[in-house]
């Protein structure tokens, strides 16, 4: 009987191991140059520009719920560029902040600003 020799590796996988390094090179430099392309805080840039409301300045930094909530209520009626409805375009908005914000978003604004979406309600009549 012919003894048949049992090997564990292909001659090629030296050649594809080679191969996958360099694609792995390749794909971490691509990755690299487009995190400096992109902008650093893009929520900032949201909130600026948002298609869905034209906000006042400073107005997540409003000390009263009452005021942010009034606010944000007069921005979504006045807006043009906003694709739905006032009171969900202006709830969005809050919500989208308050996530944007975080861990980072102090405790005392973040009641706040929880606050603001039951003021909102109310503003809106749909309590």
């Amino acid at each position: 009987m012919a003894h048949v020799r049992k090997t564990t590796h292909s001659r090629k996988s030296g050649a594809h191991k080679t191969a996958r390094r360099k694609i792995r090179a390749r794909r971490s430099t691509a990755r690299r140059s487009t995190k400096r392309a992109t902008p650093k805080r893009w929520s900032q840039r949201v909130t600026r520009e948002s298609d869905a409301l034209d906000l006042e300045q400073g107005v997540f930094k409003l000390t009263s719920a009452k005021k942010i909530a009034a606010s944000l209520k007069r921005s979504a009626g006045h807006s043009s560029r906003r694709k739905t409805g006032a009171y969900r375009s202006a709830l969005s908005m809050l919500t989208f902040y308050i996530n944007r914000a975080g861990k980072t978003l102090p405790k005392t604004q973040r009641s706040r600003l929880e606050r603001a979406k039951v003021e909102l309600k109310l503003a809106f009549g749909r309590a």
